[in-house]
């Protein structure tokens, strides 16, 4: 009965230094206003100055997002009268953005949907506010850090939808190295405006959902939204124009204020900072920094490589884990072992160390070491585990380890021949149900086998001679 159009209000914080306008550090998690300065403070007098890296990191994204980039992006104020804010404004860009009219291909369980992007636009990030009972404080600390801020034009369906835009956005904004995307420090925060309407009928009254900190909280709260403006209406009512806060806990959204319109911030242009125009040597720069998108690598995973969509999902959400496949692979590496290698005993041991990758001693080379050794029967696949922890802790060569543990596999095939000979000789009922038909008894002989030589047998090769030698 009814259609749902939703649009995205993204803000990433961009890894810059410094904030955006003055050369206070960025760094989260000081103690409250220590990270302060008149620039950011908004001091009468003082002159804002453009961070040249949140520039190209701007650039950079509205690139990535397809958008028609600005050859003369100009600052804007916009006011409004609130106490995370000392100046009562936000520099922002409302009338010349960094880009515009680009568009984000999200895939929605198979379905590959393309969503239109409005804008792209560079602004300063307010402070934050912490409520206490009757008592609110403020910390500036995170006033005036780079803030880049996303429109999507309303081109989303579903909850499901906004989930998969924001989930493939975040890796897209880690893969280029400009957000760490983490949702629950606030450095990647979104605002979802939705509006329902009689199929054909255009666009409803809209409302914003805001204080929405994970994926699939956005998800629920548009689902929430949606089923709430349909009863409203059902009932005969008007949907109000307002924005909303998420509640978590009881799975609703609450009435927080009537929605403000562009006229009411009264923006103007900012008249301490001049426009910015990149040149051939800046975009140049911005050509260099970018990199195949995480969508796009994990259609190249599935159709070219032949990977699992598990396996390609796994290695994407990761753009360390994605750069140590491909090196793997680049160095003679199998894709399929290299990605098993990767999802199974590096990620598991990993967790188990409780190490991030970019902190461990694993590098493409080692891990190419290490499937060489098992592939040529030198190291036995349940010894690797041991290796791995070892070569993640330890900043060794799996090769090293292996000489220095002693768990090198026998390859003499005389060796080989005289602890099978012997598990036979001393096991002839084992030998008997064999030849009956209960193979299952071969694991023993195995197992015997195995304990002779110490673990440094190779199960495989010694149930092929166990075979070969009991007219299997």
């Amino acid at each position: 009965m009814y259609q749902s159009f939703i649009g995205l209000e993204i803000h990433i914080h961009l890894l810059t230094k410094t904030k955006v306008f003055c050369g206070c550090t960025a760094e989260f998690g000081a103690p409250p206003n220590t990270h302060v300065c008149p620039v950011c403070l908004g001091y009468p007098g003082v002159l804002p100055a453009a961070n040249a890296e949140a520039m190209k990191m701007a650039y950079i994204v509205a690139k990535a997002l397809n958008c028609d980039l600005s050859s003369k992006c100009y600052f804007d104020r916009k006011h409004y009268y609130y106490p995370d804010m000392t100046k009562n404004y936000q520099i922002s860009q409302f009338h010349d953005p960094v880009g515009r009219n680009g568009y984000f291909d999200i895939d929605v369980d198979g379905d590959i949907k393309r969503i239109r992007i409005h804008d792209v636009h560079l602004e300063e990030d307010a402070g934050k506010m912490i409520h206490s009972g009757r008592t609110s404080l403020l910390d500036y600390n995170r006033a005036g850090t780079s803030l880049l801020e996303i429109v999507t034009e309303p081109d989303l369906v579903t909850g499901k939808d906004a989930e998969a835009f924001i989930r493939e956005f975040r890796r897209m904004v880690r893969h280029l190295g400009v957000c760490d995307g983490n949702m629950e420090e606030g450095s990647l925060r979104c605002d979802a405006n939705v509006s329902i309407n009689l199929k054909g009928q255009g666009l409803g009254t809209k409302t914003e959902v805001k204080n929405v900190n994970s994926a699939r909280f956005v998800r629920k709260a548009l689902e929430f939204e949606i089923k709430r403006q349909g009863r409203v209406l059902g009932k005969g009512d008007k949907v109000l124009q307002e924005t909303r806060l998420w509640d978590s806990d009881n799975n609703v959204t609450a009435s927080m204020r009537t929605k403000e319109k562009a006229h009411d911030y009264r923006y103007f242009p900012e008249p301490d900072m001049p426009p910015f125009c990149p040149d051939e040597f800046f975009m140049a720069e911005v050509e260099s920094r970018m990199r195949e998108l995480p969508l796009a690598k994990k259609q190249r995973y599935l159709n070219e490589l032949q990977l699992s969509v598990d396996a390609a999902e796994f290695l994407v959400e990761d753009r360390l884990f994605c750069d140590l496949f491909e090196e793997t692979c680049a160095l003679g590496g199998d894709p399929k072992q290299v990605s098993n290698w990767l999802c199974g005993d590096v990620q598991g041991q990993l967790k188990r160390a409780e190490v991030e990758l970019a902190q461990s001693h694993i590098t493409a080379a080692r891990l190419n070491e290490l499937v060489q050794l098992v592939d040529s029967g030198v190291l036995q696949r349940g010894k690797a585990k041991e290796v791995l922890e070892l070569v993640i802790s330890d900043d060794k060569d799996p090769a090293v380890i292996v000489k220095e543990k002693g768990f090198e596999q026998v390859q003499d095939d005389s060796q080989l021949d005289g602890w099978v000979t012997q598990a036979i000789d001393n096991n002839p009922q084992a030998v008997e149900q064999i030849q009956g038909g209960n193979r299952k008894t071969l694991s023993f002989l195995v197992g015997q086998v195995m304990r002779f030589s110490k673990g440094k047998a190779d199960p495989k090769k010694v149930t092929e001679k166990l075979e070969q030698a009991l007219g299997l």
